[in-house]
């Protein structure tokens, strides 16, 4: 389902619709760690995450399917995408999030006109949710989060934008929370150069795509609402993500909660970037000594940039 033509089809719906984002690098970075790092900075994209391509991607399809409204379950920055998406499209979009959501992304949800419902702290809970609300209303379709072909079609166009700024990177790492953005990128990673080692990164609190992988199933993590990595928070991979993760992605490593905070630190302090910390895993995985490279060009998915400026302290004093 996710051939190349796939990806491109996914490229040219989104066209003028979100940012071709750059490559960023950092002297300080490349000497720490004795590689070529370029982060790719999807943080800096519409919305503020990747999650704009796959939610403009599914939503435009949602328009041709004659829908009038969408609704969809997140933790915050798909919701975003989902609103911005819908209201571009004349469409009404109602979003679940946690109880716990960050206060900054909801506020963010409702400046883009989507409707917010509070349930849960985990990522089934808002799911199923949202999945039983649908059948209640007329008109509607559901966006899902990353469980979706479209959805990961439409994230796999990192993967597509990489490989046309470095045509030959040695490592691409990858933060994982459903599996929607991996599961993409390694997709179209692996079918453009088979060679090129993808690698996922999850916090140790929401582990459950390393112990699924492990355990050669999906598996439950119930700690995974603990990580201050809030877009990372997935409770299980998703079932169609799944099989795309063990076939097209090399390995997951998982990092720390302290890790995190550093890497976000690092980023606001030598590279004058706001990187939220679910996108900042990747760069705590490189510092961290968790991918192993060979000192060629190592690229970094830094997902997303949507902080709660007010809940800041804990990323800077911990």
């Amino acid at each position: 389902m996710l051939t190349l033509q796939k990806f491109n089809e996914a490229r040219e719906r989104l066209y003028n619709k979100v940012h071709y984002t750059p490559l960023l690098t950092s002297i300080t970075l490349n000497e720490q760690v004795g590689a070529s790092v370029f982060v790719k900075a999807e943080h800096l994209q519409k919305t503020g995450s990747f999650k704009i391509r796959g939610a403009m991607n599914r939503v435009l399809k949602a328009k041709e399917n004659g829908a009038l409204q969408v609704i969809t379950a997140s933790s915050g920055n798909h919701g975003q995408a989902v609103a911005y998406a819908a209201r571009s499209l004349g469409m009404k979009a109602i979003i679940v999030v946690p109880k716990n959501v960050i206060a900054a992304k909801e506020r963010a949800i409702k400046s883009y006109g989507g409707e917010v419902i509070h349930c849960g702290t985990t990522s089934e809970e808002r799911l199923d949710y949202a999945r039983r609300l649908i059948k209640e209303l007329e008109g509607a379709e559901y966006i899902p989060p990353y469980d979706d072909y479209e959805i990961m079609a439409g994230q796999g166009t990192v993967g597509i934008e990489i490989l046309e700024l470095i045509q030959s990177p040695e490592v691409v790492v990858v933060p994982i929370g459903g599996g929607g953005l991996i599961s993409g990128i390694a997709s179209a990673v692996k079918r453009m150069n088979p060679a090129i080692k993808v690698i996922g990164v999850e916090p140790i609190t929401a582990n459950d795509t390393a112990r699924s992988i492990q355990a050669g199933k999906r598996l439950l993590v119930e700690s995974s609402s603990s990580t201050i990595a809030d877009g990372l928070r997935a409770s299980i991979p998703g079932e169609l993500t799944f099989p795309f993760i063990q076939t097209n992605v090399d390995e997951v490593v998982t990092v720390t909660e302290a890790q995190i905070q550093e890497a976000f630190r690092f980023y606001l302090a030598r590279m004058k970037q706001v990187v939220e910390p679910s996108g900042a895993a990747t760069l705590a995985a490189l510092r961290g000594g968790q991918i192993q490279h060979q000192g060629g060009n190592v690229v970094l998915v830094a997902s997303g940039g949507n902080v709660d400026l007010d809940g800041m302290d804990i990323l800077l004093h911990s």
